[in-house]
Formats: structure tokens, C-alpha cells, sequence
């Protein structure tokens, strides 16, 4: 069976109460309160708030302490709550401790462009580092926790120790490996192939984070998928189902299940039209 990555602490009162509240009022946009209230953490120090947390390991390679002030809050979204928009001043990196996100483009003409989707123990806001501010928008898939690493803090750490300097040049590096071979997928490859692509990325990383590889929920919508994979909506269903159909896959809802990964694999390293 699949696990659901959206297993982090229980909510906090003041979370709590506000989700009663939205409940009661459905007035209130749930996307506006998240990002203006957010749950947070502010004045535990790093080595408090991070003891015992799963995602240590990828945010301060083994050996590394983290500073009080290297993890300045936890930030709880709702689904749909905006983490921060293009144009944004860059000042921190974000880790998904739980739950997932995916990043938008605005394209020239105004249309929306899904680049990317992150899931638990992945970064958010290497786009900013560069120019020093954001060129798309990162928005909470489901509800979700966030780590916020203010990157001056990770700078300071960076300049006293190799084994992090070592980790935020993997950060960016992975970051330009993850555009190159979104390049290659939509200069390359078919509809079909895309689409397996897709589900075989997703399998890789949920497999490195202890979650099940064959087996997992879709958290972006076929037409965000389709966004993803320059392909329309109706080629994203009709996609799925055929590969339902030839024992590729199984779906049911958003929850997929990888059949013949060799199939898959197959399918991407063919090169027919």
C-alpha cells in the first residue's frame, strides 16, 4: 500500500481553531488566511525544532549542527495557499517536511505554466538565488509543512564547513540537472513517453525517501500534469487510460500504481515516432 507523504505533526491549537473557523465561515478564503496566519515555530532554536525531524538529514549533511538561527520558522499552508509569488525577494530556501507543492511560470501570454512538482523532503526557492528574487510561484498542493532555511544563515554555515558548502552545491546543481531534463522531455519525446516519465521520476523520488515505489497519489490534477508535460488535458486522460488498458499501470482516482516498470522504462528509451 501506498503511504500518504503528508504525515507530519499533529496541527497546533491556533491552527486548529482556525480551521474550525473556516469551517464555520465560508466567507473566509482559505488560501488568503494560510499565507497571512501561518503556523509557525519562531523562537525555538534549530537544534530544538529540528531534533528528532526526518528531514535533518537533507537539510544539514551528518556532522553538521545546525545554528539556533538556521531554521527561523515552520510554516503550515492549506492546499492551494501561495508560499510566495514571482518577483518576491529571495531570502530563503524552503524544505516540504510535509506534504507537497508545485511551482507556476506565467507564461508571455499570460497563461499559466506548471514547472515543477515537489514533494516531501524537497527544496523550494533555488530560482531566486541567482537574480536575488523569485521568477515563479510555489503553491501548497495539499495541506502542507515548511521548513524556512533563511540562505544568509546557510551562507554563514556554508563558510565554516565543507560538508555544507558541499550541500548547497548539490542543491544547485540538481536544481540545473531537473531544467535540462524537463528540456529534454518536451524537446524530445512523445505524448506517451512524457507521461511515463513523469510516473517513473515520481517512483525514483518517493523510493529515495523510504515511500513505496510502485504504488503512490497524484497530488497535481490531469490537467496540471498536462500543464507540466506541455500536453492538454484530454491527452493526459486518454494517456492513462490506455496504459491502463495495456497493464502499465492501474488507476483509480489519483492513486497509481506502477504494474511493468520495465514496460515503462521501455517506453521512455524507445525512440520511434
Amino acid at each position: 500500500m501506498y503511504r500518504d507523504n503528508n504525515d507530519g505533526d499533529n496541527l497546533t491549537e491556533r491552527t486548529m481553531t482556525l480551521a474550525a473557523a473556516l469551517e464555520r465561515n465560508d466567507s473566509l478564503d482559505r488560501r488568503t488566511v494560510a499565507c497571512v496566519i501561518p503556523a509557525s515555530r519562531e523562537g525555538i532554536p534549530a537544534a530544538r525544532l529540528c531534533a528528532g525531524c526526518s528531514m535533518q538529514p537533507h537539510c544539514f549533511p551528518l556532522g553538521v549542527r545546525p545554528a539556533d538561527d538556521a531554521v527561523s520558522t515552520r510554516r503550515r499552508l492549506y492546499k492551494g495557499a501561495t508560499l510566495f509569488r514571482a518577483g518576491d525577494p529571495f531570502t530563503a530556501i524552503y524544505a516540504i517536511r510535509s506534504g507537497s507543492c508545485k511551482t507556476v511560470l506565467l507564461t508571455e501570454d499570460g497563461r499559466e505554466q506548471v514547472s515543477a512538482c515537489h514533494i516531501r523532503g524537497e527544496y523550494l526557492g533555488l530560482d531566486g538565488v541567482g537574480a536575488g528574487t523569485h521568477n515563479c510561484e510555489a503553491i501548497a498542493l495539499e495541506d502542507s509543512e515548511i521548513c524556512v532555511l533563511p540562505f544568509a544563515h546557510l551562507e554563514a554555515l556554508a563558510r565554516d564547513s565543507e560538508r555544507m558548502q558541499q550541500t548547497i552545491h548539490r542543491m544547485l546543481a540538481g536544481e540545473i540537472a531537473r531544467e535540462r531534463s524537463i528540456m529534454l522531455m518536451l524537446g524530445t519525446m512523445r505524448a506517451e513517453q512524457r507521461l511515463a516519465a513523469f510516473l517513473l521520476d515520481l517512483s525514483r523520488r518517493y523510493r529515495a525517501r523510504g515511500y513505496s515505489s510502485t504504488e503512490f497519489v497524484l497530488r497535481m490534477t490531469r490537467e496540471e500534469i498536462g500543464s507540466y508535460l506541455g500536453l492538454k488535458l484530454e491527452t493526459v486522460s486518454r494517456l492513462f487510460s490506455h496504459m491502463h488498458r495495456e497493464g502499465l499501470v492501474q488507476v483509480q482516482g489519483r492513486v497509481v500504481k506502477l504494474l511493468d516498470l520495465s514496460a515503462l522504462q521501455g517506453l521512455v528509451a524507445s525512440s520511434g515516432q
